[in-house]
């Protein structure tokens, strides 16, 4: 049985998420360039690895990047509890940052990653998030950058999963309610 039989429907296509990568990177190439500095890429593993791969094709900076892998997921409930499994190895002091996100929904991941870069003293903290929930929004988060806002769903693909799986889809689905 193929895994895609297992979703309900396609939210996002692969398409749509290559084409909203592109605007985003175009946006953020502008307002960095009025920066005059390239920020440093911090994308929090394992999701936004696809999302990240795609957007960097479109930021026309000589941009770095780097890798957190927080969590705060037990299968389809966030937990509360914001984990850091893998810290940067770049330093970010003085830096403008660009956190680098799959889906911002309760932001309490975003909301402890952004508190800990800025007591590290980092000039700047910016989010791109791929997908957007703001109906589970607990922490007053905003993205700066957002590719595509969503309803209430539970999604998979792109880089999201549910309980490790899922995440090789080249689209964003929702997960039919009889998987998990």
């Amino acid at each position: 049985m193929s895994i895609r039989e297992n979703i309900d429907k396609v939210l996002v296509t692969e398409e749509q998420i290559r084409e909203r990568s592109k605007e985003l990177g175009e946006q953020i190439t502008k307002d960095y360039e009025k920066e005059g500095e390239a920020p440093l890429l911090v994308a929090l593993l394992r999701g936004s690895v696809p999302f990240l791969a795609e957007l960097i094709k479109h930021i026309d900076l000589d941009i770095q990047y780097d890798f957190m892998d927080v969590t705060s997921y037990e299968g389809t409930i966030s937990t509360g509890n914001v984990k850091i499994l893998k810290d940067l190895d770049s330093p970010v002091e003085g830096k403008d940052i660009l956190l680098v996100e799959d889906i911002v929904d309760t932001g309490r991941t975003v909301s402890v990653i952004r508190t800990l870069l800025e007591n590290r003293g980092c000039k700047s903290v910016k989010l791109v998030t791929l997908l957007d929930k703001p109906s589970k929004r607990i922490c007053d988060i905003t993205a700066d950058y957002a590719g595509f806002e969503i309803d209430d769903y539970f999604v998979v693909g792109y880089g999201l999963d549910y309980n490790q799986h899922y995440r090789a889809l080249p689209f964003v689905g929702v997960l039919k309610s009889d998987q998990y």
